[in-house]
């Protein structure tokens, strides 16, 4: 497997994972934006956004609703937080694997301006 988040989900790289099921994984990113900063992903591999099919529904679905259990369980979910999925090299997305960051825990700059 060439995919770095592949292998993590496959225990061949460490991560610190902070949620794993048959489905997800969630680590926290080793190049923090903030001091929360947790990536969630399918364990299967789906390059990005544009590769989800409909029957990719419910775990889209999933993959939302585990990041606000996460924002909740690290404390930030009163004070705010940003979800966010890069789509493409222009997009920002760096690694060619489907991913959610879930950031927070300080004040975060205005993403649009």
């Amino acid at each position: 497997m060439e995919c770095v988040f592949c292998r993590i989900a496959a225990g061949e790289i460490p991560a610190d994972i902070v949620f794993q099921d048959d489905e997800l994984m969630a680590f926290r990113d080793i190049h923090p934006q903030a001091p929360v900063h947790i990536l969630v992903i399918p364990k299967r591999h789906i390059v990005s956004l544009n590769d989800l099919k409909s029957d990719h529904t419910e775990l889209i679905g999933r993959i939302i609703l585990l990041a606000v259990e996460l924002a909740r369980r690290e404390n930030i979910s009163d004070s705010g937080y940003r979800l966010a999925i890069s789509c493409g090299t222009e997009g920002g997305q760096v690694v060619p694997h489907l991913h959610l960051h879930l950031i927070g825990g300080r004040k975060l700059a205005d993403a649009l301006g």
